[in-house]
């Protein structure tokens, strides 16, 4: 060890030392070779003793509380029970390595503070719009609209009501996504045929796509069954998101196209529009949750503002990926992966 070798350096110097102090007075190379043994012996010991608990040991002890930081164990658990032949380059690596860990810990707070702040705004511009229309439309109707102007308090009286549906899919989308983070919504896992649940999303979407003169194209060629194992209904809920989004920023009289790709152990799924895009710098945001690109556009549009997200939780919760790619004015793609079922031989 490093350590004994500096401590016998140390001794010997010591020990030589006296040795050649001795021998300059009595001339003698037996006294000489007694005054070195003693002085060395004793010098070896009174170091080994200081260095070992004044210096090794505190150090030691602060190894260990790095450790202690850095994995949450106990001291007696603690990996620095060991140190290396060098302890204080030893020492200094694992100062180096705490405090870049450290570093890192700290960014990632000050980013998660930053969604945080944004969040809250979002959520609350989100609950005060609808809740403001809600107040004027019945203060209006309090203030006497119902006998004055029946048809226009109708109309009102519709109008609160879209507002509070719009509540409603708020707080019901807030309520899934909390409870998919918190597993609390279980994956059912089935095998079933996805090209059959991609055709029923589409007729089921097709009204509302026709209002904005937009086609669903899914190509004849998928006739053939293409086996997943997933929850079936939580992947309906993703494809009607994704084919609403698709619409919601599509070009009038453009069109949306599924795509699915049998690869070797996954399925891909690709939705596809001829829209407005997506900026590349806000590409990596796309799935936070009331994250908007075009907020302006978005707010006209409607929508709870949440349903990126809660794609992307539920395909997470399947262990699978979805990514996104788009250029402005031409078109954007979410697509998303499965877990394939090979077909029995």
């Amino acid at each position: 060890m490093r350590f004994i070798l500096l401590v016998f350096i140390n001794a010997f110097a010591v020990g030589l030392a006296i040795a050649c102090v001795n021998f300059y007075f009595q001339h003698s190379w037996q006294y000489f070779l007694i005054t070195f043994a003693i002085s060395f012996t004793v010098s070896f010991i009174a170091f080994y003793y200081l260095f070992q608990r004044y210096i090794y040991n505190k150090m030691r002890l602060i190894y260990k509380l790095i450790h202690n930081l850095k994995l949450g164990k106990d001291l007696k658990e603690a990996l620095g029970d060991k140190l290396s032949d060098d302890p204080i380059n030893d020492l200094e690596q694992q100062v180096k390595d705490w405090a870049r860990e450290k570093k890192k810990e700290i960014d990632t707070l000050k980013e998660q503070e930053k969604f945080r702040r944004e969040f809250l705004a979002n959520i609350s511009h989100e609950f005060k719009t609808p809740l403001f229309a809600i107040q004027g439309y019945i203060d209006a109707l309090h203030d006497g609209m119902m006998q004055e102007d029946p048809q226009m308090a109708a109309q009102f009286l519709s109008k609160a009501s879209q507002n509070l549906d719009r509540l409603t899919f708020l707080i019901k989308d807030l309520d899934e996504i909390s409870k998919l983070e918190s597993g609390q919504i279980p994956i059912n896992y089935q095998k079933f045929d996805l090209v059959v649940l991609v055709r029923e999303v589409l007729e089921a979407m097709e009204d509302k796509a026709a209002v904005h003169g937009i086609s669903l194209v899914f190509k004849d060629k998928y006739q053939s069954q293409t086996m997943v194992s997933a929850d079936r209904e939580k992947i309906r809920q993703v494809l009607v998101n994704l084919v609403s989004n698709s619409i919601k920023y599509g070009k009038e009289r453009g069109q949306t196209d599924l795509r699915i790709y049998e690869l070797f152990e996954t399925v891909l799924v690709e939705v596809t529009d001829d829209g407005i895009g997506i900026e590349e710098k806000n590409l990596p945001r796309v799935f936070e949750r009331f994250y908007r690109t075009d907020k302006s556009r978005s707010r006209k549009i409607g929508g709870s503002g949440l349903g990126l997200s809660i794609v992307k939780h539920i395909i997470e919760a399947h262990q699978q990926t979805v990514n996104v790619r788009s250029t402005e004015g031409v078109g954007t793609t979410f697509a998303f992966t499965l877990e394939k079922v090979k077909p029995v031989m």
